[in-house]
């Protein structure tokens, strides 16, 4: 049951928001869709970390989540900040019930067991501005942040976080969020957000305060998967 990882897909196959025209994203559809059937078999289960789909409302997601539904394996939603489409989690439940999307799921205030893993995580914030409502968005997500981990401890097993914002980017911390996982004793972070090579060059990767740290937005990783180890 191998666990694997990637983030900011950002399809727009229902809506006129092509990303071929940046850097390191020429044919991408096609190339993550040849990368996931060479990698990922019926059994495995790939948590997509945010910034899935362009489209604005949840109805107009259909063309990408049949899509994101065809390919192999069970996924794992989370939000990203261009997911402007994400709502309460019963209404994307009931949405993908709907139109019969059987192989995803949404990370939300929850978690998910996958073999000797808990999949915990949410969309994270990286506090740019001390206005009151990054404020409440911060702290809004901390405690997102906290129920997933906390239903992550009920199933024993060991918890991995998924974000979609850094907490820790260009050796700033988020202070906040970095407190959590470092209560929680996570060991593991995988995050997305940064694209192109000059702010690749700004992230970290490797290990932070105890934590290993692990970038993965889609243009990073050459829209392959990566395993989760």
């Amino acid at each position: 049951m191998p666990l694997y990882v990637i983030g900011d897909l950002h399809l727009s196959l229902g809506t006129d928001k092509p990303m071929d025209i940046f850097a390191g994203w020429n044919d991408y559809v096609s190339r993550l869709e040849e990368n996931w059937r060479k990698l990922i078999t019926p059994e495995d289960t790939v948590v997509i970390a945010g910034d899935i789909s362009w489209a604005m409302k949840l109805e107009d997601t259909e063309t990408d989540f049949r899509f994101i539904d065809s390919l192999p394996g069970q996924k794992i939603f989370l939000k990203g900040n261009h997911d402007y489409w994400w709502g309460t989690k019963s209404k994307i439940d009931a949405f993908l019930a709907e139109h019969g999307l059987n192989t995803i799921k949404i990370l939300f205030n929850n978690a998910y067991v996958c073999g000797d893993f808990a999949i915990c995580g949410t969309r994270g914030w990286f506090l740019e501005n001390d206005t009151p409502e990054d404020i409440k968005v911060l702290n809004r997500e901390v405690g997102r942040l906290r129920m997933s981990l906390d239903a992550a401890v009920q199933t024993c097993k060991k918890p991995v976080v998924f974000l979609h914002y850094p907490p820790y980017y260009r050796g700033i911390e988020c202070a906040e969020i970095m407190d959590v996982l470092l209560e929680y004793q996570i060991e593991r972070c995988y995050y997305g957000h940064i694209h192109g090579k000059r702010n690749f060059r700004l992230a970290f990767e490797g290990e932070y305060k105890g934590i290993t740290f692990t970038l993965i937005s889609g243009d990073r990783i050459g829209f392959m998967p990566q395993l989760v180890r």
